[in-house]
């Protein structure tokens, strides 16, 4: 009966694990497989079934680690730690890259001079943490019909903050809207 029930549950995990991209257990069907052990020592080149028969030996899966070598390699681990590891290495991976996300202001072409200094430090304080900002002057109504000559506010404000930030699209107009760029000196 316990022969039977561990039967039962291998094959119970190989259905629910075979979804993932790795082959494993039963999928491999090479005809030779160059085996590693649990401790990471060659064990040879022998068939896949008797590989197999192995990996079940020690109760562990028998996972196709490198499909392109002649003949394939092959390890057996348990499968289910293999991949709790892999997801832990990829989450540290993740916490190390730098992320930047884009930060918008939004202005109108009638902006007096107090609202664009809080604006730009503002900006300031987003460039400071990494972040890309993007500007944007909205035009509503008749403002429409003058968006060219407003187009220097957003040169002065790029003007103020260049110590720190550089443009990385100039200013081009998109709809009822012009827009730039600024991304942290680095």
């Amino acid at each position: 009966m316990d022969g039977l029930l561990s039967t039962f549950l291998f094959y119970r995990r190989y259905k629910t694990i075979a979804n993932n991209d790795l082959m494993i257990n039963e999928k491999i069907r090479d005809k030779e497989v160059r085996v590693i052990g649990t401790e990471g020592e060659q064990l040879g080149i022998m068939s896949s079934a008797e590989a197999l028969d192995l990996a079940r030996e020690a109760q562990l899966d028998l996972v196709k680690i490198s499909p392109k070598a002649n003949p394939p390699v092959v390890k057996i681990i348990d499968y289910g730690k293999y991949r709790y590891e892999q997801k832990r290495r990829e989450k540290e991976n993740k916490k190390k890259q730098a992320s930047s996300e884009l930060k918008e202001i939004r202005m109108s072409p009638n902006i007096e001079a107090n609202d664009l200094n809080t604006k730009s430090n503002a900006a300031r304080k987003f460039l400071t943490r990494g972040d890309k900002v993007k500007v944007t002057l909205r035009f509503r109504g008749r403002e429409m019909s003058h968006m060219n000559q407003s187009r220097h506010i957003l040169d002065d404000f790029a003007e103020t903050l260049e110590d720190i930030s550089a443009v990385e699209k100039p200013a081009k107009t998109e709809g009822r809207s012009i827009s730039l760029i600024l991304a942290p000196k680095r």
